[in-house]
Parts: C-alpha cells; sequence; structure tokens
C-alpha cells in the first residue's frame, strides 16, 4: 500500500526540488548513464553538482533540461548541433518552456538549420525531383 505525503507524493521517493543523482536521473529518463555524461560534453547548460568522488547531483532544473534534450533529440529528431543551435537562437529558457507546452519547435530562418516539421516537405521534393530526373533519362 503506497502512502502519501502531505505534498502529493509517495513516501520514500524524493520531492521534485530534491538533487537526483545520475543513476536516479538515468532511471528516469530511461537512458544509460554515460548518454547524460556525453551530453554534459556537449551542453555546457547542464551543470550537475558534483561533490567528492566526482559524483553527480542533478538539481531539478537539470533534470528538466535533460528532459527536454531527450525530447529535442529522440521525439523531434533534432541532431546534437542541432539542439545547440535551437538554445542559441532561441535561448534557453524559451527552448525550455516551448518544449514543456508542447508547442512545436522550429528553428528560426537566421541559423539555417531546417526544422524536423519541414523534412516531410523536403522528402516530398526529393521525390518529385527523382522522378522529374528517371523522365529526363
Amino acid at each position: 500500500m503506497n502512502t502519501t505525503e502531505s505534498d502529493g507524493r509517495i513516501r520514500g521517493t524524493k520531492s521534485r526540488d530534491a538533487f537526483r543523482t545520475i543513476s536516479e536521473v538515468a532511471d528516469e529518463l530511461d537512458l544509460p548513464q554515460h548518454v547524460l555524461r556525453f551530453w554534459e560534453s556537449k551542453f555546457s547548460q547542464i551543470k550537475p553538482l558534483k561533490r567528492g568522488g566526482n559524483r553527480r547531483y542533478y538539481r531539478p532544473d537539470d533534470v528538466q533540461l535533460l528532459v527536454v534534450i531527450k525530447k529535442l533529440l529522440h521525439s523531434d529528431g533534432y541532431t546534437i548541433r542541432g539542439v545547440q543551435k535551437l538554445f542559441k537562437a532561441q535561448g534557453l529558457k524559451a527552448t525550455i518552456d516551448q518544449v514543456m507546452s508542447g508547442a512545436a519547435v522550429e528553428v528560426s530562418a537566421e541559423t539555417g538549420d531546417v526544422s524536423p516539421l519541414d523534412t516531410g516537405r523536403l522528402e516530398r521534393a526529393i521525390s518529385r525531383l527523382k522522378a522529374l530526373r528517371e523522365q529526363v533519362s
């Protein structure tokens, strides 16, 4: 039987504001720990607190950022470079707010990136070009 605390969490679990270890975050995001360490090297915005023995403790904001990065990379089809450009073009907070609200994310024209939202249109154009090439040859 799960009993709940006054803040709505299940007894024995951490509060939403508690720091998380890398293993807790990896389990929560269903990712291997080495992926989180790799993302730290690619995204300077991820800054877990490091204690003795180089043990990482992720703040709630770090966990939220990792959720956003995972969604952009795994669900929305961005590359690491594309996510980096997205953070630079739109700002970190604006991008997080947009992704967390469920809104579609598009890169501005000035970055030069193609949004995943445009891939369907590009695939149709490629198909038409291939058909035209076959007609010509």
